[in-house]
């Protein structure tokens, strides 16, 4: 365990079997284990619950007695320290990518994604003459909606809570111009495409085309550099478009990204490791995270 969890690591010096049950200690320990051993799943406290067979009242207030902090606490401190392991190295990374030529179209990450961005007077015209076709679909992160255009995947969002016209807002709101044509059977097969990793195939390149300012569109270039099992800094971004001051800024641009998930910019954490906001909420943030560190550990590759 990294220093994080060691701060928070039950002391046997203060429990003892005169203090507490054995079958406490033993259930506590269960939880530990599964917690450590399932976190890139996210289990809720529903399913650590039914693992050790208590209420899950029973399970928040046990485990905060004996390691004193909650359940979801404890899975946030180790989410968290597999997202610090994930900045080793983060500079040399995106060094290493531009050095490579990743900067044009080509396999720029794990879903062999190929891009293009709408110059800035299409971003300015609102999505003018666009037409926008979207659907709602089954995510490994909750129901998403997907928008694209003619050329290519234009927006991914998730909908929270059911709330499919807040999601398709928060959309529209981005290009308020274009025509927008509920069209699921449009956008079923790249939802396909992109939440089913057998179908990320170097032959069949994912278009995704980029609508924002120039600013914004070189933050999210920068973002498709980013391989999967890494992750990056704001300050590192900010240096690699030439603007080394503007972290503030890359922020903003990072927080506009339109194309969630596929332009991964879950993968940009706070320099200390921390996960910081995320457009879609950090519990979405760690779940992707932890998805996508389960694959890789599991071989699954395309």
């Amino acid at each position: 365990m990294l220093n994080t969890l060691r701060n928070i690591t039950i002391e046997p010096a203060a429990l003892t079997v005169q203090d507490e049950p054995q079958s406490d200690y033993e259930r506590v320990r269960r939880i530990i284990a599964f917690i450590s051993e399932r976190w890139r799943e996210q289990p809720s406290l529903e399913a650590i619950a039914d693992h050790v067979g208590l209420s899950t009242t029973h399970v928040h207030h046990l485990f905060r007695r004996w390691a004193g902090l909650s359940p979801k606490a404890f899975l946030q401190a180790i989410t968290l320290d597999n997202a610090k392991a994930l900045l080793a190295d983060s500079a040399s990374v995106l060094d290493a990518t531009y050095e490579v030529g990743l900067s044009g179209p080509a396999r720029l990450h794990d879903l062999f994604v190929t891009h293009e961005a709408m110059t800035p007077g299409d971003y300015k015209a609102g999505g003018a003459g666009l037409t926008m076709r979207f659907g709602f679909h089954p995510s490994p992160f909750g129901e998403a909606l997907l928008i694209v255009t003619d050329r290519g995947l234009a927006g991914l969002g998730f909908v929270d809570d059911g709330d499919r016209p807040a999601a398709l807002a928060d959309m529209t709101r981005r290009w308020p111009k274009a025509e927008y044509v509920e069209d699921p059977a449009a956008t079923a097969s790249v939802a396909k495409r992109i939440f089913n990793p057998t179908q990320w195939q170097a032959e069949q390149p994912l278009r995704v085309v980029l609508i924002g300012t120039d600013f914004e569109v070189r933050v999210w270039q920068t973002l498709l550099r980013i391989p999967r099992d890494r992750a990056t800094t704001y300050s590192d971004i900010a240096r690699h478009i030439g603007k080394p001051a503007a972290c503030r800024a890359v922020g903003a641009a990072v927080g506009k990204n339109p194309v969630s998930f596929v332009v991964p910019c879950h993968r940009v954490l706070g320099r200390s490791g921390a996960l910081t906001g995320y457009h879609w909420g950090l519990t979405r943030k760690q779940a992707i995270l932890g998805w996508e560190a389960g694959r890789s550990l599991g071989g699954s590759e395309s």
